[in-house]
């Protein structure tokens, strides 16, 4: 015979991919990436980043940072890009930027399918 009361609900289960750690700096990867198509996904990445930093501890913490750097400073470079649009030049910078911010989000993904962190989260470049 069971001791649970059939009235109380069963305490609610959160999902992985929502508590800090490796799991969820992978969700912030995908939802930066898949940004390109819906852009909406990544301000909900780097809502999570800001809300799950400083929580995880140890090498996914480097992780954390890379992101929420990645996010502004691509922000940074893609509104640049905007501005010298009507140079011309602009055209060129936001490719470079699109390059760029994958390139960030490949690497990212990588290290922490390694178990790795970022080496130099702070970089501006690739953080390599």
């Amino acid at each position: 015979m069971s001791t649970t009361d059939p009235q109380t609900p069963a305490p609610r289960q959160t999902d992985r991919w929502l508590e800090p750690g490796p799991t969820n700096v992978q969700v912030i990867y995908i939802l930066y990436l898949v940004s390109f198509v819906v852009g909406i996904t990544a301000i909900a990445g780097i809502v999570i980043a800001y809300i799950n930093r400083g929580k995880a501890g140890g090498w996914v913490e480097s992780h954390y940072t890379y992101l929420i750097r990645t996010f502004w400073i691509g922000l940074l470079y893609g509104f640049i890009s905007v501005l010298l649009v009507f140079v011309l030049v602009g055209i060129l910078l936001a490719f470079a930027t699109a390059v760029w911010f994958i390139a960030r989000c490949v690497i990212g993904l990588q290290a922490v399918g390694r178990g790795e962190p970022i080496k130099n989260p702070e970089s501006w470049m690739l953080g390599t």
